[in-house]
């Protein structure tokens, strides 16, 4: 019965021209693989586009928070200045602190030491300072008057 058994199947792997079943299988697979490849690349291609676009345009609009965020801090610094310039005391105290002025009736003293108002150390020894910029003006006008 064995050799019953081999002949109940006649075909096998072996009969009809050689190659065939090579040939069928793997231009099969070749042409199947290829269009997927082709798929693949056109989505690929399709999405490149658009996902540059996005990744700029995040960039983009890290860098305009960051800008916001300046500007906001800005603002808010102004705004602190602006209400101490709408303090009276505040407003006094640069005054006689910048450009020395006092009050009515208050005596202010400025104290010359050499030191400038900075706390620095008068130069000794050294050349001379260089004048105030009205004794230098006026030098210039005097010696103007005098050439006539």
């Amino acid at each position: 019965m064995a050799q019953d058994d081999d002949h109940e199947h006649p075909r096998d792997d072996h009969d009809g021209p050689p190659g065939d079943g090579a040939r069928r299988g793997n231009p099969a697979l070749t042409s199947r693989a290829a269009i997927l490849a082709v798929v693949v690349c056109a989505i690929a291609l399709s999405l490149a586009y658009p996902v540059r676009e996005y990744i700029a345009q995040r960039q983009e609009i890290a860098e305009l928070e960051h800008k916001e965020r300046v500007a906001q801090k800005q603002v808010e610094e102004l705004a602190q200045r602006k209400q101490r310039l709408g303090d009276k005391s505040y407003i006094e105290r640069e005054a006689t602190r910048r450009l020395h002025y006092c009050k009515p009736g208050v005596k202010c003293y400025i104290v010359l030491d050499g030191t400038g108002g900075n706390g620095r150390q008068a130069r000794q020894g050294g050349p001379e300072a260089k004048p105030p910029w009205y004794q230098t003006l006026w030098r210039s006008v005097e010696s103007a008057d005098k050439a006539r």
